[in-house]
């Protein structure tokens, strides 16, 4: 399933490719149309939170109403769902959908010859074994074979090769891996950029949070059991911080011991994503003030 969406992704990299000519400008505009095709997602994902926001009160109030009847409560929530239309596991098809581009893009990043070129797998064998003949066993990746025969392209200037990319962005060599090429302090520009805006999505998400909490909190009673309700949230909101906090640190330690067109996927999409959620939460504030 996942080179299912990996050819996928490799046509329409390929056609903006061709258009552009470059790799590294390709995958900007790509990363643009995957978002602008996700963004109905994306909206009905937010429409989602605020929907669970605003349920959290009534839920509390049956978790009090219902302490010491779990079935009764259970009822209840899944009637409350029903009647606000919000699926409890509406998020998952979201995780669903995200770890599939992850696997497709980093396939697609690791063999573009195969899934963007669309070039038969005898041919890039016969070109490798080509490579080491001429230049040694040590010549071509292990781990990233079709990137060794892309630089050896480059380097001897093959532009009407079929299997030419050019690789070269803002002096960046997007075929080499972090890992790979550790003395070459360039390569971990765009990791580095990633890592910055990942901690600007979290701060954004953490301020967004605590403000969530502020208002949860001047509106909450101060009566034992609200207290222990309000630990309850506090303690979900510390796993998802904790979840916010793990994607991107996993994300990062990918991008090290891949090519750097990955990381340069990932930054794109994190600056994407930090605008659309600004731009949503600002969209759904103005609409909770003018519905009260």
């Amino acid at each position: 399933m996942i080179n299912f969406f990996a050819d996928i992704f490799g046509y329409i990299l390929n056609w903006i490719y061709l258009l552009v000519q470059n790799y590294g400008f390709a995958i900007i505009i790509f990363s643009v149309l995957i978002k602008l095709v996700m963004l109905p997602l994306s909206i009905k994902q937010q429409k989602t939170l605020k929907k669970n926001e605003k349920i959290q009160k009534e839920m509390k109030l049956l978790q009090i109403k219902h302490k010491g009847n779990p079935e009764r409560l259970n009822q209840e929530m899944m009637e409350l769902y029903k009647r606000e239309k919000v699926n409890p596991f509406g998020g998952c098809f979201s995780v669903i959908i995200q770890f599939i581009l992850i696997l497709a893009m980093f396939s697609l990043v690791r063999s573009p010859l195969t899934f963007m070129k669309q070039i038969e797998e005898p041919a890039i064998t016969a070109q490798i074994e080509e490579i080491k003949k001429e230049k040694g066993e040590n010549s071509i990746s292990v781990a990233y074979p079709e990137m060794s025969v892309i630089k050896y392209i480059q380097e001897k200037n093959l532009t009407d090769s079929d299997m030419y990319i050019n690789m070269n962005f803002l002096g960046l060599d997007l075929s080499n891996v972090p890992q790979e090429n550790y003395t070459d302090i360039k390569v971990f520009i765009i990791p580095i950029l990633y890592v910055i805006s990942s901690v600007i999505s979290i701060k954004i998400t953490t301020i967004s949070n605590n403000k969530k909490k502020d208002d949860s909190n001047s509106k909450a009673l101060t009566s034992k059991q609200d207290n222990e309700e309000l630990d309850g949230e506090e303690m979900t909101m510390k796993m998802n911080k904790t979840m916010s906090l793990m994607m991107p640190i996993l994300s990062v330690s990918i991008s090290l011991v891949a090519p750097l067109g990955l990381a340069l996927y990932w930054l794109v999409n994190n600056i994407i994503m930090i605008i659309e959620r600004l731009v949503l939460n600002k969209i759904f504030s103005k609409e909770e003030e003018k519905n009260g």
